[in-house]
């Protein structure tokens, strides 16, 4: 692989910083990706608990909807049914930012019941929570392949899960089994109720055991239930503080990570990083992977999206999304580790458009034979117009003189290569 041309790296670095696509009046992407569908499946979210708590509110709950005849219990779903789908459909939408196939299945599964509740009432309090629910269906079929990420838990959360469960079966059944050795519980409905609120440790005292057999069982509910029940919220919820912490020393968290697309991964700071992001962040998300936390904390004050991680690290660049990314840029102060970036990123998406920034000359060629498509010496840019600057052949100079008209956008380990004399603007008096 050679080094590209001065006129072949302007066009590259155009093509990936700076597209001639033809800007559509309406950015379609924008407005139907995954980003907008997991934000309407939020929107609905609330208009559900809205709505639940406006049946709650109301003495009678009128069930005048189509569908109201032929739904049993109509009047308890409509006036319980926003509150619990609120609740469900908030667990699902974090599952979505973190493009979870299960939310995404759980999503179409839930979406098409909670639709039912304003079928059954029909009220106009309702018709805000119908819309949504219409507009989010089709945005979550069309994105479908954005939710491909699974659900992976450690023994440990499995086990906890496993347990807790296995504790709730053990209680209902065992409770509806000696229900003749308790007050007041008939049903399976009230073994459920008095399982669930044994392991809270409320115990309103309706439903209580009248012989020992009963009260050793009741204590084994609560000790077991108790336990599985604690062991399970720190298995789950201990993950996800872990991502906070992470977030405050300057990581960005795994639901970030997952709704990255067309966005620029930046591996290494060097001395053009910064000068980069002022050019490219207001264009299309950036993500910086350094390994220096210093650097990384300055970063995330600056509100610029960072991990701290290697970037010669493959794992780490799978967790940039690099396979959405529009291009990729290594621009780190050492052009040693900025080939093992470069090859990393190869081996992680053979594809993605990369643009290296060399920090001697010497190195421009190395660096693209390892797998560069374009390799940019920004000193020997600097060196060069300020060697045109002195002697008066530029009238001024300019951002697009640095980047677009430069005459060394592509060093060689010679030095600069001769711009052509289109590019360079000079005085009357033109020196030969």
């Amino acid at each position: 692989m050679v080094v590209d041309s001065p006129d072949s790296s302007d066009r590259a670095f155009e093509d990936v910083f700076y597209p001639a696509d033809r800007v559509s009046f309406v950015d379609w992407r924008e407005i139907s990706g995954a980003k907008p569908a997991v934000a309407i499946v939020g929107i609905v979210t609330i208009l559900s608990f809205v709505t639940g708590l406006s049946n709650l509110s109301q003495l009678t709950v009128p069930t005048d909807g189509p569908v109201a005849a032929i739904l049993p219990a109509a009047e308890i779903f409509v006036r319980f049914g926003g509150v619990l789908f609120a609740f469900l459909l908030g667990i699902i939408t974090v599952g979505l930012s973190r493009r979870k196939r299960l939310a995404w299945r759980a999503a179409v599964v839930t979406l098409p019941l909670l639709l039912l509740l304003p079928l059954v009432s029909l009220q106009p309090r309702d018709f805000p929570l119908l819309l949504a629910i219409i507009a989010s269906y089709p945005l979550l079929l069309a994105n479908r392949d954005s939710f491909d990420q699974r659900i992976e838990l450690s023994s440990l959360q499995i086990a906890a899960l496993f347990s807790f469960i296995g504790v709730g079966v053990y209680g209902t059944v065992g409770s509806y089994g000696l229900r003749d050795q308790f007050l007041e519980m008939e049903t399976w409905g009230d073994a459920v109720y008095y399982v669930i609120v044994t392991i809270a440790t409320v115990g309103y005292g309706d439903i209580t055991p009248l012989t020992p057999e009963a009260q050793l069982f009741s204590l084994s509910i609560i000790l077991l239930g108790t336990g599985a029940f604690t062991v399970a919220v720190g298995t789950l919820i201990g993950p996800a503080i872990e991502s906070r912490m992470a977030a405050a020393f300057g990581n960005m968290t795994a639901s970030e990570l997952t709704l990255l697309e067309d966005h620029v991964v930046v591996l290494g700071y060097g001395d053009v990083t910064e000068s980069l992001l002022e050019e490219v962040a207001p264009d299309a998300d950036v993500v910086v992977v350094t390994p220096d936390a210093a650097t990384a904390s300055d970063l995330k004050d600056e509100d610029v999206n960072v991990l701290t991680e290697d970037p010669t690290d493959e794992s780490v660049l799978e967790d940039t999304r690099i396979s959405a990314a529009r291009g990729v840029v290594v621009s780190g102060p050492d052009d040693g580790r900025d080939a093992l970036a470069i090859i990393a990123v190869r081996n992680v998406d053979p594809d993605v458009r990369i643009v290296a920034a060399a920090n001697e000359g010497k190195h421009t060629k190395k660096l693209a034979g390892v797998g560069a498509d374009a390799v940019i010496n920004p000193r020997a840019i600097g060196g060069r117009l300020l060697g045109q600057s002195v002697l008066g052949d530029l009238k001024s100079i300019t951002a697009a003189d640095l980047v677009v008209e430069s005459d060394a956008v592509v060093g060689t380990p010679d030095g600069p290569e001769e711009p052509p004399e289109a590019n360079t603007q000079t005085n009357s008096d033109d020196r030969p």
